[in-house]
């Protein structure tokens, strides 16, 4: 009903742009981990520990600079918007979801709580995937877990493949179905 009161502009320009947009963030965010794996396999360096001894100003917290660093804040705004999409669409809490005017106080504590939580937990999983090696006004590298290899790097190949494997599901069948749908095969 949305896509029908839509404007032409707005399905013909803007929605094939926020999808091109959707998709650039998942393959950087894909490739930036896929890169943080190649890191955590060579250099010891590369696990999220703590920076020791680095100031805000000082060391660059991106190889790319400024353009590297504003990259890293919108993945993280990027991950931090899907994974709130992505819980909410989970059939465990779809029950959860506000309805307008009909929220009862109970429901309103636990979005609290799921935001609260899914809040603390960005810095970490940023960092645990190699996007930012920024504290975030905490010192979440000072983990013990974050000094384990091997939760680090299978939490990094299974996050790119499990990424990767939505990915390419989805755009593989959304192309599969238009394909099926412009040769009029759907009847």
């Amino acid at each position: 009903e949305l896509r029908h009161r839509a404007s032409p502009w707005q399905r013909n320009l803007g929605y094939p742009l926020a999808m091109l947009g959707l998709l650039a963030l998942t393959g950087i965010s894909v490739l930036i981990v896929c890169f943080h794996v190649l890191e955590l396999l060579l250099d010891d360096a590369a696990m999220p520990r703590g920076i020791q001894d680095a100031s805000l100003g000082q060391v660059s917290f991106s190889i790319f600079g400024s353009f590297g660093a504003a990259l890293q804040v919108v993945l993280i705004f990027y991950l931090m918007v899907s994974s709130v999409v992505g819980f909410y669409s989970s059939p465990l809490f779809t029950r959860l979801l506000p309805e307008r005017q009909d929220t009862p106080l109970t429901k309103i504590i636990g979005n609290c709580v799921s935001l609260l939580v899914l809040s603390s937990a960005l810095p970490v999983f940023s960092r645990t995937l190699g996007i930012t090696r920024f504290d975030l006004l905490g010192d979440f590298g000072r983990f013990n877990w974050l000094g384990n290899f091997y939760i680090v790097f299978l939490y990094n190949m299974g996050f790119a493949g499990l990424t990767t494997l939505c990915l390419v599901k989805k755009v593989s069948w959304a192309v599969q179905a238009e394909l099926i749908r412009a040769f009029g095969e759907d009847r």
